[in-house]
């Protein structure tokens, strides 16, 4: 007879750097998805990590961390600054929220 496993599953909050407890949770999450934007840019143009490295005013090993989605040593802005070095246009909206607490996301086009 076959022994059935179990399997323990709990609904997520949306944003797993809050469900792995991180201290700033939006932050990190708003970091994640700007450095996707990034590395999607960067292998869509088809360039090296050290041309894109030129571009965004970095040695190749910080793209390299940026290729492999580890964006924790470059700030919120510095992010936006890479975006707008490799010919993104960038806008920020601020409206107000139908919830408790307002929610930061982003947009690509």
């Amino acid at each position: 007879m076959k022994r059935e496993k179990t399997i323990r599953a709990e609904e997520g909050s949306g944003n797993v750097f809050r469900d792995l407890g991180f201290p700033d949770p939006e932050r990190e999450l708003l970091k994640a998805r700007l450095t996707l934007k990034i590395y999607r840019l960067i292998k869509h143009s088809g360039l090296t990590q050290t041309e894109a490295g030129r571009i965004l005013g970095v040695k190749q090993p910080h793209v390299s961390a940026l290729m492999r989605g580890q964006s924790g040593t470059f700030s919120v802005e510095r992010l936006l600054e890479f975006l707008t070095a490799l010919g993104q246009d960038v806008e920020i909206v601020v409206r107000p929220t139908r919830k408790n607490h307002g929610e930061v996301s982003v947009l690509t086009a």
